[in-house]
């Protein structure tokens, strides 16, 4: 009997990972997605006055301290009971459409692109980047890097600051935004539409030849989704998830304080970062989630997107490499609801209600980029005794590792491997979009 053990380190994703590949008399016997670092927020935020959890808590991610930050200040309002004004929620939807635009560019553009291209990075080869773009945009690298910094001004705008935003509050936000400053930015977002439309389209093209080069779309099992945006013109400051089944039906809804009711959530012995499944069943996050549960993103550009993907592939899509294109819906719709945000006013007064600090137990929900984020605290005497962070990249680590196993045993056959696979692997978890920074709580 003979055990080969293949390791592959991740690049390209958020934190650090590596993929193990187990094949034995040159069968494959198991994937393992692994996390690689202990982080320990959980406990170390145990005895920390419950009021600075949201200036802790975005430190978990530079890239999802967004959504992190926003989380958190819903869970204190759970537990205070309070509940913040209109503008400040309209504030904070702009603050977490900017946060998926820079994220939905990174990811397609920086992260996975260099896959379409067959090049290590995107800055890799300036020449081989070059697109046509009718004088709009001239290369891939910087029209990609554009994109990203439209998502980071929008945070800067809607959060104070990029890193870390410190807008949101208790109660709401600290401030208005001013209608000069609302309309720089909504020029900044009109002008990088059709920057984005070529890069997509692009984008799209190459998947394409992907495709035809390697034979697949890779993993497409149907399998559960799970998402907390709504089925029409979706949010991501949320109240309720949702599951999908395999066959497109909606079989369960459930609010972040009956998670467990409806999850199964597992620690395991190779990785610092758990998992989640629906009644032990493989369930999907992100984008293809999200797309997979939407009937209409609400707005005429990527309605048109997404009735492109629904005309190629059908509804629920389950190839994992589809990831990417649902991506590319998503970013488009975040840029044109965020011009719509930005067209009404943002500079009114009340932003924020007084509230009264209690003890108790509260959750807070929002969409990330990755899928449904949830935090649950736990308060007495004004500190924190418990706090647990149910990250959205858990929900897709059996999904992770199975579409792995696909790709092996598709590049390893008779005992002979396929030089392709490790190529396979990081397509594989890109696809996927993991954050493992946050997944090691």
């Amino acid at each position: 009997m003979t055990m080969t053990r293949l390791t592959f380190p991740v690049s390209r994703i958020e934190g650090h990972a590596q993929v193990v590949i187990e094949v034995e008399n040159g069968q494959v016997i198991s994937s393992h997605f692994q996390a690689t670092e202990m982080r320990g927020f959980k406990h170390f935020v145990e005895g920390t006055p419950a009021e600075q959890m949201p200036v802790i808590t975005p430190r978990i991610c530079g890239v999802c301290s967004t959504a992190h930050q926003v989380a958190s200040v819903k869970a204190l309002e759970d537990i205070f009971e309070v509940t913040p004004p209109p503008l400040a929620r309209r504030i904070r939807e702009l603050l977490l459409l900017g946060q998926l635009i820079q994220n939905q560019a990174t990811s397609l553009f920086i992260f996975t692109m260099p896959d379409r291209l067959d090049v290590p990075s995107i800055f890799h080869s300036l020449e081989s980047s070059n697109i046509s773009v009718q004088g709009i945009c001239d290369n891939i690298a910087r029209c990609s890097l554009r994109v990203r910094k439209a998502g980071t001004d929008l945070i800067t705008l809607a959060g104070g600051q990029f890193i870390h935003p410190i807008k949101t509050m208790v109660g709401g936000v600290t401030s208005g935004i001013q209608r000069e400053k609302a309309e720089i930015m909504l020029a900044e977002l009109e002008t990088i539409i059709p920057v984005v439309r070529i890069l997509f389209n692009h984008y799209w093209q190459l998947s394409t030849s992907l495709k035809e080069r390697i034979g697949t779309w890779g993993d497409d099992e149907p399998t559960y989704y799970i998402t907390s945006t709504p089925a029409i013109n979706p949010v991501y400051d949320t109240d309720t998830i949702r599951v999908l089944s395999p066959d497109g039906q909606v079989i369960d809804t459930f609010a972040a304080s009956q998670f467990r009711d409806h999850l199964v959530f597992n620690d395991n012995d190779y990785s610092y970062a758990g998992q989640t499944s629906f009644n032990g069943k493989i369930m999907r996050a992100n984008s293809l989630a999200r797309i997979n549960m939407t009937q209409s993103m609400g707005t005429e550009i990527a309605d048109s997107y997404m009735a492109r993907i629904e005309r190629a592939f059908g509804l629920p899509a389950h190839p994992i490499l589809l990831y990417d294109l649902c991506r590319g819906v998503e970013l488009i719709n975040a840029i044109e609801r965020a011009i719509e945000i930005l067209k009404e006013p943002l500079d009114g007064t009340d932003t924020h209600v007084g509230y009264t600090p209690k003890d108790g137990e509260g959750y807070g929900l929002v969409e990330a980029p990755r899928g449904p984020l949830i935090h649950h605290y736990a308060v007495e005497g004004g500190k924190i005794t418990s706090a647990e962070f149910v990250i959205p990249t858990v929900h897709n680590i059996l999904a992770i590792e199975r579409a792995l196993t696909v790709a092996a045993k598709r590049y390893i056959k008779d005992g002979q491997i396929n030089m392709e696979l490790e190529k396979a692997v990081g397509r594989v978890v890109r696809a996927f979009d993991p954050c493992i920074a946050c997944a090691t709580q």
